[in-house]
């Protein structure tokens, strides 16, 4: 993957997300990854409230949005039209959960935007990390958003490494991305659009759009 394939517009299809204008800033999508909660909590303030309830400061949820009993929800969050936030799922604030989009059981979120039609619904833990439209994860697959170092996460592309600043930063996976089961998309992975993981797969760094990633080193090109 070359370093113009890893920008923002490159990744996702902005009409997809309210967070379009707030994406649209940064060249690179992980450049908005700090400033995520700040987004939120503007944009929660100007939401109609004949439209989402705010049940305390901070959360604002669509009135044809379906939350389980027994999620667990703190904020800054947004949660969209009709999204559904299953069993025992935890949204541990900086949120943004798109229209239609599914949030399954035990599944965990933290610092992240969903794009609209995104399911996560089985046991998935994502963090620092921006989901585009349609993107689906797989059951018990998983971004991991901090290196084992502790140190800051690099983006490797064909053309050389891409230094994000960034201590947690999950993964950047874009339109219509299917991630298999029991995956693991380590800290800095990038995922073009219409691209296929592998179930069982480590991915460990940036995966061109209109693939199918089987293994590190061997990713074949959609026909």
């Amino acid at each position: 993957m070359k370093k113009e394939e890893t920008t923002t517009i490159a990744l996702y299809g902005l009409d997809h997300t309210m967070a379009k204008d707030f994406l649209a800033q940064f060249t690179y999508p992980w450049e908005a990854l700090p400033h995520i909660g700040d987004f939120v909590e503007r944009l929660g303030d100007t939401l109609p409230k004949e439209e989402y309830a705010s049940p305390v400061d901070g959360i604002w949820i669509h009135k044809t949005a379906r939350i389980s009993s027994t999620a667990r929800i703190t904020g800054p969050v947004i949660i969209g039209p009709d999204a559904e936030v299953r069993h025992c799922a935890f949204i541990r604030g900086r949120v943004l959960v798109g229209a239609d989009a599914v949030v399954g059981n035990s599944t965990e979120l933290k610092n992240v935007i969903l794009f609209d039609k995104v399911q996560v619904p089985h046991y998935n833990y994502v963090g620092d990390s921006i989901l585009g439209y349609r993107a689906h994860m797989g059951a018990g697959s998983i971004t991991s958003n901090v290196k084992s170092d502790k140190g800051f996460v690099r983006v490797h592309t064909d053309e050389g490494d891409m230094e994000t600043g960034l201590k947690k930063f999950g993964a950047m996976i874009g339109d219509n991305v299917e991630v298999g089961c029991g995956s693991v998309l380590n800290p800095g992975t990038v995922i073009g659009k219409n691209t296929n993981i592998y179930p069982l797969s480590s991915v460990r760094s940036c995966v061109s759009a209109n693939s199918i990633y089987k293994m590190q080193g061997e990713v074949a090109e959609k026909r």
